[in-house]
């Protein structure tokens, strides 16, 4: 955008401290820099102001997502590559690195290095994000964050499917399973760690493959971020393929979907969460 420095805000739905700092960062930062801020709709209706769709945040310098982990996964689905940082009002925050207390000089500091630099482009942090595609049908799921998972038409007895896990077309392993998870590092302390997958620091070029209640059960495999991964799902009468637990795409088996890398990664600016400070949070 030309002209004034323009930052988006986003504060998680119905958390009223979440309002509450939303509001003091617009009214600090228009305050003291040529900045417009906008935040999103259901903020706005809260603290009477008007809002915006988080989706026309995309072309703002930089937003700040105020809430737990699932805030800023959403905030990232909707405005694609454009820098976040994250404000922390969860319990873990492997992707929220700021305090709240903290938030007000953390914000106005980025606001200053934007206005003497023009850009946070160089200073971002980028975190991987997976594509999947179907082979031989015409969708892609949004891209994901944590994980793309394939699954059957439940998970339990006599719910799961027939998966074959191929890696840059070399067969890992076919077992009738709940489903297959591929994560990101990012992903690797969400759904992976709960169906048994190791933890991947955030920095590891890497990705992890694991099984879910698999009866021919191996090890979950770390994969290069280069690898092609392909889940060939049979012997069920519907699957899905899922991005981050949301964007769901039925499947019709025999069917294959494939996983890799989306072209645009997640950019983080500001502090950086300390990953082993958020293990120790974990239950």
């Amino acid at each position: 955008m030309s002209g004034a420095a323009a930052v988006g805000i986003v504060a998680q739905r119905n958390n009223e401290r979440a309002h509450e700092l939303a509001a003091a960062l617009t009214e600090s930062l228009e305050g003291e820099f040529d900045v417009t801020v906008a935040v999103d709709e259901l903020t706005g209706d809260a603290i009477d102001v008007a809002g915006i769709p988080v989706a026309e945040m995309a072309d703002r310098d930089f937003v700040v997502s105020i809430g737990g982990d699932g805030t800023l996964l959403f905030v990232a689905r909707e405005v694609g590559s454009t820098p976040i940082v994250g404000v922390n009002l969860g319990e873990v925050g492997f992707l929220n690195a700021v305090p709240p207390d903290d938030a007000p000089a953390v914000i106005t500091d980025l606001a200053a290095r934007l206005q003497e630099t023009g850009s946070l482009e160089a200073e971002a942090r980028e975190l991987v994000r997976l594509r999947a595609t179907g082979r031989g049908s015409d969708w892609t799921l949004e891209p994901a964050l944590n994980e793309i998972g394939v699954h059957g038409p439940r998970r339990g007895p006599g719910g799961g499917a027939t998966i074959e896990v191929r890696v840059d077309g070399k067969r890992y392993v076919e077992s009738h399973a709940d489903g297959v998870l591929v994560a990101t590092p990012t992903g690797s302390t969400a759904y992976n760690l709960s169906e048994g997958g190791p933890l991947l620091r955030p920095d590891t070029d890497s990705l992890v493959v694991t099984q879910m209640a698999a009866t021919d059960a191996m090890p979950s495999l770390v994969v290069d971020t280069d690898s092609e991964v392909t889940l060939s799902i049979s012997e069920a009468d519907v699957a899905y393929a899922i991005s981050d637990g949301r964007n769901r795409q039925r499947l019709e088996p025999p069917a294959t979907v494939s996983v890799s890398l989306a072209d645009d990664p997640v950019r983080l600016v500001g502090p950086e969460a300390d990953f082993f400070d958020g293990l120790e949070k974990l239950d």
